[in-house]
Formats: structure tokens, sequence, C-alpha cells
């Protein structure tokens, strides 16, 4: 009798896809993971996002989509359901769950790197299609802007609509 094994995946930094992203974050992701392309069982995206210095990840909301953010390299500052700000220093670790509004912005002084990993998995495909391909060794383009469909894009994605601010 054959016996099918789980999946086991290794991914090194330089062979995750990579995307460069627009303002206001800058800086690059690396998607590393996602079940339904290593054929994992529970639904999941993982990856790294580098935040440039002064940059940020926009507020938004993830209406069907759980997130756990871990601060791998530099720091900055959450915003949290709009108003609770929160440090994010080198290991700190934020679970975000669905519909929580969230934003990151990077100190000043130096970038901010964070794991990111997105249950069920989506997050991917939204850099992918809002970035530009990165490869190793490439140098950093000029700040480029958002695509001007990136509302659409959203919406294809793991993104909602923020609830009107009070």
């Amino acid at each position: 009798m054959s016996e099918t094994l789980a999946p086991l995946v290794v991914v090194q930094p330089d062979d995750a896809r990579s995307f460069w992203q627009p303002v206001p974050a800058n800086g690059f992701v690396r998607c590393m993971l996602a079940s339904n392309e290593i054929g994992g069982e529970t639904p999941f995206s993982m990856g790294t996002q580098l935040v440039d210095p002064g940059c940020f990840v926009r507020e938004h909301v993830h209406p069907d989509n759980e997130e756990v953010i871990f601060v791998l390299e530099g720091g900055g500052e959450a915003l949290l359901d709009g108003k609770d700000k929160v440090s994010m220093v080198k290991g700190t670790c934020i679970y975000i769950g669905k519909g929580r509004a969230h934003r990151f912005q990077a100190s000043d002084d130096a970038p901010m790197t964070f794991m990111w990993l997105m249950m069920p998995g989506g997050l991917e495909t939204f850099f992918a299609r809002i970035g530009r391909e990165r490869k190793p060794g490439d140098p950093q383009p000029p700040n480029f802007p958002r695509p001007a469909d990136v509302l659409q894009i959203e919406a294809e994605t793991v993104f909602g609509t923020l609830p009107p601010k009070a």
C-alpha cells in the first residue's frame, strides 16, 4: 500500500517570489508560501514585508481573513481599529482578527521588516498585482504610484471597505 506524504517545502530568501511595492509603503515583499501553491491542507499564505524608513502600510481591513504580524527587524508603530497606537519593535507579534482595521508605520530612521501570515491566503496575489517583480540583486527602483485600478484589485483580493470615521 502506497502512502502519500504531506508536502514539505523549503524556500530560501532569494527563491521566493518578490515584488517592489508602490507608495506609501515602498520597500518590497517576499511571498514565501501559499497553501494553494504547495498543496497545503489549511488555507494560508506567508511572507515578509520591508517598509522603507518613514513609510507606511495604509490603514486597511480584511473582512474574511485573519492575519498575524511578527516584527523581524527595525521598528515602528501600529494603528489598530483606527485609534489604538502600539509600538512595533523587534519580536512584537500582533494577531488581527477578521474585520479589524490596521495600519503599520516604519520609524523614520530605519526600515521595518515583518513576517505576515494570512489565513486564508490571498495577500500574495494582491502584492503581485500592485507591485513590480523583484529579482535578487536588483537595485530599488524610484518610488512609484499604486496602480490606477488599486481599489478594484483590493476588492478582488483580500481587502474590504473601512468603516466610516466617527
